[in-house]
């Protein structure tokens, strides 16, 4: 596995979250995507720290190899942070440093949005890899069946989504093999001016496109000798079901928006 981004890898195992029914596990993601906007205060953003590394816990997916799968993320997480403390001009001055003021107020709230910008990272990430792209595939299709009423083309839809979560962590490995490889020819990816290393990224972007056109070739016609034709009259072998342990996590997680609600108003 390429340890360097795990957003689309898939961590085999026999965790609680792993059997989870896929679209329990979308909602529960899609339900903490909107609760993590109105944390507002320590015990608030502790809940959702709290059940964001219990949740790790249980997925017996070594923490260490979660935190360094999300470094590209942590230039984002940074840079965020530093924003605000160059913008935000609110609360008393904590440090004046050759006349560049840092107030309280941006430090809270660039470490409060920073923090909730890593939530949503490491939640949403669990879900790829506790789940296989098939599961996703289903859990997506079932959930958007209504619309198939209105002819929409719901299961394509799902596969497109899934195709690409798939392919994330391939074509980083590709771009990875590439760029060593025309490093080893004396390409410098790194040092020079911007315009120089403008035009060193072309020697990667080119021989990644033609890879990854090839790479979609080869599924398009892999799909069509199995004679694959969208999604009408197709069955499924793993039907998928909502157990009693989905609705015990539902409802843990409803306790902890709840508790959540309860909190916001703690100074």
């Amino acid at each position: 596995m390429n340890n360097m981004m795990i957003i689309g890898q898939y961590v085999p195992g026999n965790s609680l979250v792993h059997r989870l029914d896929p679209r329990m596990k979308i909602t529960i993601i899609f339900l903490f995507v909107i609760i993590v906007f109105f944390a507002n205060n320590v015990v608030s953003y502790s809940i959702l720290t709290a059940f964001a590394i219990i949740t790790i816990v249980i997925t017996r997916i070594p923490f260490r190899f979660i935190l360094k799968g999300l470094t590209p993320v942590w230039f984002l997480i940074i840079f965020t942070f530093m924003l605000h403390l160059i913008v935000t001009k609110e609360g008393s001055v904590v440090i004046d440093l050759f006349g560049f003021k840092i107030y309280s107020g941006a430090i809270i709230q660039g470490f409060a949005i920073s923090l909730r910008f890593f939530l949503l990272i490491l939640i949403t990430s669990l879900l790829t890899l506790t789940t296989t792209p098939i599961e996703i595939t289903d859990a997506i299709e079932d959930m958007l069946h209504p619309l198939k009423k209105i002819k929409f083309p719901v299961h394509e839809l799902a596969l497109m989504m899934s195709i690409s979560l798939r392919f994330i962590p391939t074509l980083l490995q590709e771009t990875d093999k590439i760029s060593k490889a025309q490093a080893s020819r004396g390409v410098d990816f790194r040092t020079g001016p911007m315009k120089e290393r403008l035009k060193a990224i072309v020697p990667l972007l080119v021989p990644l496109f033609v890879s990854a056109f090839k790479r979609a070739e080869e599924l398009a016609m892999a799909m069509e000798a199995r004679g694959y034709q969208g999604g009408e009259g197709r069955t499924k072998l793993r039907q998928l079901k909502i157990d009693k342990i989905d609705i015990f996590v539902l409802l843990f997680f409803l306790l902890v928006i709840a508790g959540l609600f309860l909190t916001r108003n703690y100074s």
